[in-house]
């Protein structure tokens, strides 16, 4: 877009009406807290919210990264687009009028202005005519479906301004081009007529159909859906995009439910029109659908900017068509969800019905009930992964089990982890107790394998590398020669979330954890005895850690004071994480013009703190004085 240099006046009333939350939340989940709000940076990769935004200011800023500005900058940084376009779209959407500083071009500006004017204008009036068209003598037919079979009374007909295109091939095109004079050209770019492909004059897109009208969130139609009463396919048409009307970022009824999402602080994705004119004529106005197409990023954003909390519940048909728009929908907003940005849920209607067939036979209280009652949508794609699956079966149980396990590694929050790990470990275990720990040890340890892949080693040193080599062989040999003490090494990684970093001890500890779900007997000898027939499968692997298989005498020594070895070692572990934390702030800190910026300074500089008082908290653990030489208890020789 080529846009000239805007009057200062513009500009202005540009940065004077731009609501930088109402912008700023189509692209970042807001939360609110206290009298701002925050999120994920967009500008950075950023893993826990230091992006404010401040609504009585009308500006953004991230403490991690420094970025900064006004609604106008945010569009122009996210966007990479000039100043004047950013104006110029805002301008438009907030229908302020456009002045530029050369006047010769101020008339094709505000000819782009009237045409969206005209566009809005058009519509609103096919709207009416559809309107009268359902009641008349074309329209029977049409306006008897919605009473009988939808069972929608007048007044729910009128409020969804519901009508009819009658089935002629011209009636719309006669109407609004030879009646009312509107020029051809726009009235085919509202998408209500299509050219002819002899090239010789142009046909309703929408004939002999149910009419839905489209609406924005100012309550103007941009769109309509067109549902066929004969056996035409497609069932629904929907108007083509054009340059009011974006399926991928509409969501119908929402003009509707806005209010009752923020009311409840919940919000429910439905997936058809008639869903939703349901919904909300038994009382349920928190209800909206996507327009045909798979829910997308844009749309579930625009409703977290109605609800506090977040809530967001995916009420999609329980048919195989139902189940996979749920996947999809789930995959569009995953990470989101993953990240807590979004509380998720699925909800399948019993018996396979949609909203609209389970409000003909039940209450909508009844429905409030399943709304209330649904699975977050990790425990919905628990159950997929299960359902249909003959779990006795090999391959059906190795199916499922992968799919679990894709799951789980992506969870960040190790207490649900380990909830979820335990939950998914008794699912399919169905109900052997004995096999349940097995399959939860050996799910904690795939899960640990996903999460481990690709790990960082941004802002480690070498000295980082040398420290977690000696503790984390301390705890494998300690863990190989001392069956005793191997559920307190486990219970130590577990309770600080701590993983072995070197790969060859990532790859050792895999074979071990997998190995003792056959060891009974002798768990010592036997986990020796197994590991060691495994360097015949992996010669390389297993020559960078045959050495902790032999007993040396410093293993030993560490088996007979095994509790202050753990406790030191997993502090150790620890210390080389808190350091590499310390050292990227110290980085972001230097690099921070903490005059202009105070309050991002003193960010860095509570994080560098924190991480100091960690840091020498784990250094009194590592460090053995006598106290803890007499209270720690003397074990045996480990022979």
């Amino acid at each position: 877009m080529n846009v000239p240099r805007l009057h200062p006046d513009t500009i202005e009333q540009v940065k004077q009406r731009a609501d930088i939350v109402d912008i700023v939340s189509e692209q970042v989940v807001l939360k609110k807290q206290g009298k701002d709000f925050v999120g994920l940076c967009p500008f950075h990769d950023d893993k826990s919210p230091s992006f404010s935004v401040s609504p009585s200011k009308q500006f953004y800023y991230c403490f991690s990264c420094g970025a900064g500005g006004n609604a106008i900058k945010f569009l122009m940084e996210l966007g990479k687009r000039p100043f004047s376009e950013v104006v110029f779209d805002l301008a438009k959407r907030y229908q302020v009028p456009v002045q530029t500083l050369e006047p010769e071009q101020r008339q094709e500006l505000q000819r782009q202005l009237s045409v969206r004017e005209q566009l809005y204008e058009i519509l609103a009036l096919t709207t009416r005519f559809y309107e009268h068209a359902l009641h008349q003598i074309h329209g029977k037919e049409a306006i008897a479906y919605l009473k009988t079979d939808r069972q929608l009374s007048l007044e729910t007909i009128q409020q969804f301004q519901l009508g009819f295109a009658p089935p002629g091939w011209e009636t719309l095109y006669g109407y609004l081009v030879e009646q009312k004079h509107y020029p051809v050209a726009l009235v085919e770019q509202a998408g209500l007529i299509v050219p002819r492909k002899t090239g010789d004059g142009y046909y309703d897109r929408f004939r002999n159909r149910l009419m839905i009208p489209i609406h924005d969130l100012q309550g103007r139609v941009i769109g309509f859906g067109g549902r066929t009463l004969t056996d035409e396919q497609p069932k629904y048409l929907n108007s083509p995009e054009t340059e009011l009307f974006d399926k991928g970022k509409t969501l119908y009824g929402l003009d509707k439910a806005r209010a009752t999402i923020a009311k409840k602080d919940q919000a429910a994705i439905v997936e058809g029109y008639f869903d939703v004119i349901a919904l909300h004529a038994a009382g349920i106005t928190n209800t909206v659908a996507s327009l045909g197409t798979a829910l997308s990023i844009e749309q579930v954003r625009q409703l977290l900017r109605y609800t506090e909390s977040k809530r967001i519940i995916f009420n999609f048909d329980a048919d195989r068509a139902g189940v996979q728009a749920a996947e999809r929908a789930i995959g569009e907003v995953a990470k989101l969800a993953y990240q807590g940005e979004v509380q998720l849920r699925v909800l399948n209607i019993p018996d396979g019905k949609d909203a609209d067939d389970f409000l003909k036979v039940h209450s909508a209280q009844d429905y409030q009930t399943l709304l209330d009652e649904s699975p977050l949508w990790i425990d919905w794609q628990i159950q997929q992964a299960i359902v249909g699956r003959d779990l006795k079966q090999a391959d059906h149980f190795q199916q499922a089990s992968v799919e679990i396990v894709t799951l789980l590694g992506n969870l960040p929050n190790p207490n649900l982890r380990t909830h979820y790990i335990h939950h998914c470990a008794e699912l399919l275990s169905q109900g052997n107790s004995r096999l349940q720990r097995q399959l939860e040890e050996n799910l904690r340890l795939q899960v640990k394998g996903q999460r481990w892949h690709g790990r960082s080693q941004k802002w480690q040193t070498p000295g980082d590398r040398s420290l977690l080599a000696e503790s984390e062989t301390q705890l494998l040999r300690l863990y190989l020669h001392s069956a005793d003490h191997r559920s307190a090494i486990q219970t130590a990684l577990d309770a600080q979330d701590l993983e072995f970093s070197l790969s060859h001890h990532r790859f050792l500890w895999r074979q071990i954890v997998e190995l003792e779900n056959f060891v009974e007997a002798d768990p010592t000898a036997d986990l020796l005895s197994r590991l060691r027939d495994r360097c015949t499968d992996f010669p390389r692997e297993m020559a960078q850690v045959y050495a902790l298989f032999e007993l040396d005498e410093k293993t030993k020594s560490d088996i007979l004071r095994a509790p202050l070895v753990i406790r030191s070692a997993a502090a150790a572990m620890e210390r080389v994480m808190c350091e590499k934390r310390r050292r990227h702030f110290l980085d972001l800190w230097k690099n921070t013009d903490c005059v202009a910026t105070s309050e991002l300074g003193q960010y860095y500089q509570q994080k560098i703190h924190a991480e100091d008082q960690r840091i020498r908290e784990l250094d009194r653990q590592r460090n053995v004085n006598f106290a803890d030489l007499v209270q720690a208890p003397i074990a045996g020789d480990g022979n």
